[in-house]
């Protein structure tokens, strides 16, 4: 069976590797173009192209998915099945329904939850206990085809975004191999969705996502700051400056503080007044300085009661 894969990111690295493993032909990838990284803007390829390239996979990059040359293109090489993993470009319908299979899509949720550009982060910031992996057979609408296959994966307490990247794209890669053969031999069964999600749609993360609201409760900051770890990461302002929030913990009591009000700093952590509870912040990143726990920081910048973060410089 042909093959075309379609994916950008780290996220769809490694079922395009379970690919080539298990011996199967994939004729082609097709990522995002290379983009300008660094200070001195060098030209970047995609996760994705780097691994197409060590297993010397053709390489397609189209600006635009649904323009009529690169369709053209893609027609030629003829697939049975296209397999997509975040490939970051609504597919249309003409490539939609061009392979034989039509193209399948490895999505980081448990559809219907959190359809959506980025389900692996919400699912941290919601608090969700499972999160996994569904194959769907892709139609027109957004995340909204029949689920053909789906894999459960545990959160574990202290999960962060990142963590949990790794941990359903190597589910991904796992599910995938297991439901290729059911499709190409027809015996996959597929479920439809209902129209409507039980979770708000995963709208793409944004840094201005990750500015600290102490008047919050502090679970929900704590949430949000592992969900937002790696990228683009939690953050506050203090004297001035931009501090990133990297772990913090929560302790269940209610400060007689404004919100935002630094109760404490010790080699525990910084404790930060919340509209319920305290936020503990115990690993941190002051702007131009390395990220280092609470102790490590307080020896070289001292935080005393009644200092205040706030949400902007001034």
């Amino acid at each position: 069976m042909k093959i075309v894969y379609m994916g950008t990111p780290d996220f769809a690295v490694a079922p395009l590797a379970a690919l080539v493993e298990n011996g199967y032909e994939v004729e082609a990838v097709i990522t995002q173009p290379d983009k300008p990284k660094g200070r001195g803007k060098t030209m970047m390829p995609t996760p994705v192209k780097e691994e197409a390239l060590k297993h010397e996979i053709p390489v397609l990059q189209p600006v635009k998915v649904r323009d009529p040359e690169f369709v053209e293109k893609l027609k030629c090489l003829a697939p049975d099945i296209i397999v997509v993993a975040a490939f970051g470009q609504i597919i249309p319908k003409s490539i939609l329904d061009m392979p034989k299979f039509g193209c399948i899509n490895i999505h980081a949720s448990l559809l219907p939850k959190y359809r959506g550009a980025a389900p692996i982060q919400q699912a941290v910031i919601d608090g969700e206990k499972e999160s996994g992996v569904t194959i769907m057979q892709m139609g027109t609408g957004l995340d909204t085809g029949d689920m053909i296959s789906r894999i459960v994966v545990p959160l574990a307490k202290d999960e962060t975004g990142g963590s949990l990247f790794a941990k359903l794209a190597q589910a991904g890669a796992e599910l995938l191999i297991q439901t290729l053969p059911s499709i190409f031999d027809g015996t996959a069964t597929r479920e439809k969705q209902p129209e409507e999600s039980p979770t708000p749609y995963a709208a793409m993360i944004s840094k201005k996502m990750g500015l600290l609201d102490f008047s919050k409760n502090a679970e929900e900051l704590e949430r949000l700051i592992r969900g937002l770890n790696p990228w683009p990461s939690a953050f506050t302002f203090i004297n001035g400056k931009t501090m990133k929030v990297w772990k913090s913990s929560v302790q269940e009591k209610q400060a007689e503080e404004a919100p935002g009000t630094v109760i404490s700093a010790d080699k525990e952590g910084i404790r930060v007044a919340c509209g319920k509870n305290v936020l503990v912040l115990q690993e941190v990143q002051l702007e131009g300085k390395k990220r280092m726990e609470a102790d490590a920081f307080l020896r070289g910048y001292q935080l005393k009661p009644g200092d205040m973060f706030k949400d902007s410089r001034e």
